[in-house]
């Protein structure tokens, strides 16, 4: 009997041992009868011995059938199960541990071909490269490939061998044996459900027209409505070429509705309609530009019109002329290529001067604040509105961490001076302690949170006031109750004394204060060559009225030897890319301000014939600083974004972090390489 079981091995045995315990079950009764009843014990055995032989003779007699019917069974059973394995509608296979076929059901030996069967899989798919088989383990992979025009997902999977037998006499497994089970699924259908599902959201855009007075008042009266007419008709064929809605709002504004496809080809065509407007001449003295923001992300209609509305605002903040694609909190800019047009009212600045007035009027003190490693610009810009909140006999510090030389001059003359208190300029922790419930914040010279001296400030402060003329970038601060962002304005300064003059009526503006103020707009200028306009000249007008002094300026301005040299240096080894962009490197050694040196030899470079843009790479605390500069034909404001800075068309600058300086400049050409190749600048 054992003989006959002993290769039957489970539940199966089990229930062929059944006879055999019972005849055991019933000798130990036997044996109990014999002390009650001798008679009925000695029957009980004859039974049971006839039934043994039976029993045994059964076993010797069938013994071949039966084995053969349980043989039959099995490969029965396991012939269905391969059959129902190789039928299997979804395509299966085996590896070995080192990647290669060993067995593929019908459903996917249907997809490879006979050339492929006994292949490795990463012959086949060349994406299954990125999987370690050696180091796979117990986890599931998953790739997505495509094959033979249709998209898969192909999972693999290990076998765990080591609790299976395979001893047959052909196949022997031991505990370090694997195989690899492999699934591949069709989801061409699904992944064109998925594009179709994206293409077809909605994506809703506000398209402004930015000097739509001024380029009216450009032309004759009777050409007006024709210029109005080619606006509208250039903006409605656009848009109802991707199937489009366009809805006028106002004279100048449009509302415009249309698929997320349709989005993809204006991205591809980078807003073309942003130069087709321009080129609109009838007479006009003035091209036409528009301002567009759009809106685009999962969600209903209307959060994706508080994007536009996001959108738009940035675009114009920014100085217009551009598109702003806001897809949840990713932004894109385009266009932008153009000079910030200036406007010749004031009224802006009037109302802005008021709203900063009631301000000043119902706060307690006032903590002002400009960029990290400030410049002559923050600093003139921070004594404005130190002067302003002078009138109203508000108490105000200056946020000033770090001073540079080229700031040193200019603080010694306040420090020195015993019309100013000794805590006129104080660090970080020494502001965080003067904020009260009733604090006014005045930001100058940045947008950006994370470029202030001291950011903790912004979220301390409920009241923030923002002053500044670099473009908007993708990091504003937020929630500020005051802003006043101006592109087009040669200077925070600029802006500024515009201010002080609408704030209230005479102002008093020491001399030392308006040296300072005057030397921060002939800084960001350069001596007044640089995106200088009327206004820039009617602020400086004004400031020289009220006692700055042209020979105190340039004497405060002055750079020692140490700095002349290296300027000097960097000038002398600049390299010429693409016979336009000078690059070079500022030595910083020696120098307490390396930064503000690179950016005065930037301004040197642009004196080079032929060069419409410079940039210089300066070492400092372990980052690299670059400063941009460029006269009207490149925007380095869209470069330096795209290396992670910002500033505005003539005037940018970034910082790079681990990585050195050779790095920085083959990451610099290129980004110039492919912005070059997409046409953007």
């Amino acid at each position: 009997m054992k003989s006959t079981f002993g290769k039957i091995k489970g539940p199966f045995r089990i229930y062929l041992s059944w006879p055999v315990y019972g005849v055991v079950f019933f000798a130990v009764v036997n044996l109990v009868m014999y002390f009650f009843d001798l008679r009925a014990a000695v029957i009980f055995s004859g039974a049971l011995l006839i039934y043994l032989l039976s029993l045994i003779i059964f076993i010797l007699t069938k013994r071949s059938f039966f084995t053969k019917n349980i043989i039959e069974f099995a490969s029965g059973y396991a012939q269905m199960q391969k059959r129902m394995m190789d039928d299997l509608m979804v395509p299966y296979g085996l590896l070995d541990e080192n990647g290669k076929i060993i067995w593929l059901n019908n459903a996917f030996a249907g997809i490879v071909t006979k050339e492929d069967y006994h292949k490795n899989i990463k012959s086949i798919f060349p994406e299954v490269d990125v999987i370690d088989f050696d180091n796979m383990g117990e986890r599931i992979n998953e790739v997505a490939l495509v094959f033979g025009g249709r998209d898969y997902k192909l999972v693999i999977e290990t076998i765990d061998m080591s609790g299976i037998s395979m001893d047959a006499g052909m196949v022997v497994a031991d505990e370090n044996s694997r195989l690899y089970a492999i699934y591949l699924f069709d989801e061409t259908e699904i992944n064109e459900c998925r594009k179709e599902l994206h293409d077809e959201r909605c994506v809703v855009g506000l398209i402004y027209i930015d000097n739509y007075d001024e380029a009216l008042e450009s032309i004759d009266e009777v050409r007006r409505s024709l210029l109005i007419a080619l606006v509208d008709r250039k903006i409605n064929k656009y848009i109802s070429g991707g199937n489009g809605i366009v809805k006028k709002l106002e004279k100048d504004k449009y509302l415009v509705v249309f698929r997320y496809r349709f989005l993809e080809q204006l991205r591809e065509d980078r807003f073309s309609v942003l130069e087709e407007v321009k080129s609109v001449n009838i007479g006009n003295e003035m091209a036409v530009t528009l301002s567009i923001g759009i809106g685009a992300m999962n969600g209903t209609y209307t959060r994706n019109y508080d994007r536009a509305r996001a959108a738009i605002d940035l675009a114009l903040g920014r100085g217009g002329d551009q598109a702003v694609v806001r897809e949840g909190n990713k932004v894109t800019y385009y266009g932008g290529k153009t000079n910030s047009i200036e406007k010749s009212t004031r009224v802006k600045a009037r109302v802005k001067a008021h709203a900063l007035r009631e301000l000043l009027e119902a706060t307690d003190n006032v903590l002002i604040m400009g960029h990290k490693i400030s410049d002559v610009d923050a600093v003139g810009g921070a004594i404005g509105i130190y002067a302003a909140a002078r009138a109203f006999d508000k108490k105000a510090n200056i946020v000033l961490n770090e001073v540079t030389t080229s700031l040193r001059p200019i603080v010694e003359l306040y420090k020195n001076s015993s019309d100013y208190d000794k805590d006129l300029f104080v660090t970080s922790e020494e502001a965080l302690t003067k904020v009260t419930a009733n604090t006014l914040l005045v930001v100058v010279d940045v947008n950006r949170k994370s470029y202030t001296e001291c950011p903790e400030l912004i979220g301390k402060c409920k009241t923030t006031v923002v002053f500044d003329h670099h473009r908007q970038g993708s990091e504003p601060i937020e929630n500020a109750t005051l802003s006043y962002i101006e592109p087009y304005a040669s200077s925070t300064c600029e802006m500024v004394a515009e201010i002080l003059q609408y704030i209230c009526d005479n102002v008093k503006i020491k001399p030392i204060e308006a040296d300072t103020i005057y030397a921060g707009i002939v800084i960001d200028t350069n001596s007044f060559s640089n995106k200088a306009g009327a206004r820039t000249f009617e602020a400086a007008a004004f400031i020289r009225r009220n006692g700055a002094d042209v020979i105190r300026v340039r004497k405060l301005l002055r750079s020692d030897m140490t700095e002349y040299k290296a300027k000097a240096e960097a000038v002398r080894h600049a390299e010429v890319y693409r016979d336009s962009f000078a690059l070079s490197v500022c030595p910083s050694a020696g120098l307490q301000s390396p930064t503000i040196v690179g950016a005065q030899a930037a301004n040197e470079l642009l004196n080079i014939s032929g060069i419409k843009a410079s940039i210089v790479f300066t070492i400092y605390n372990n980052e690299i600083y670059i400063s941009a500069r460029s006269i009207d034909e490149v925007n380095v404001q869209l470069i330096m974004e795209r290396l992670g800075g910002g500033g505005h068309m003539t005037i940018a600058g970034a910082q790079l972090k681990d990585m050195d300086i050779d790095e920085a400049i083959k990451l610099v050409k290129s980004t110039l390489d492919d912005m070059i190749q997409e046409g953007a600048i």
